[in-house]
């Protein structure tokens, strides 16, 4: 699956980019996303498929105990509940 960020999404982010704050215009509460977390929404641009997220993530941290995969799936699901995230499309 393709994800883009929801068009309803606010965002704020720490000069340091490492921290970004999110709302769902129609929330209460914001969602705050510090390290990987935050890494993962750097890379949901409407073009990344889940495949290519987990590939660019396990470049560049490291799945000793081999959870990473399930771990992005999870946290997609997450933020596609939030309606933070919505489906942009199939890959292929």
């Amino acid at each position: 699956m393709i994800y883009r960020r929801g068009t309803l999404v606010a965002e704020v982010r720490t000069e340091s980019t490492s921290r970004v704050a999110l709302l769902h215009l129609d929330a209460t509460q914001p969602v705050v996303l510090d390290g990987t977390a935050a890494a993962i929404w750097d890379l949901i641009d409407g073009r990344r498929d889940q495949a290519d997220v987990i590939a660019e993530l396990e470049a560049t941290f490291e799945d000793a105990a081999g959870q990473l995969a399930h771990q992005v799936e999870d946290f997609l699901a997450s933020l596609e509940a939030q309606r933070l995230i919505e489906a942009a499309g199939i890959p292929g």
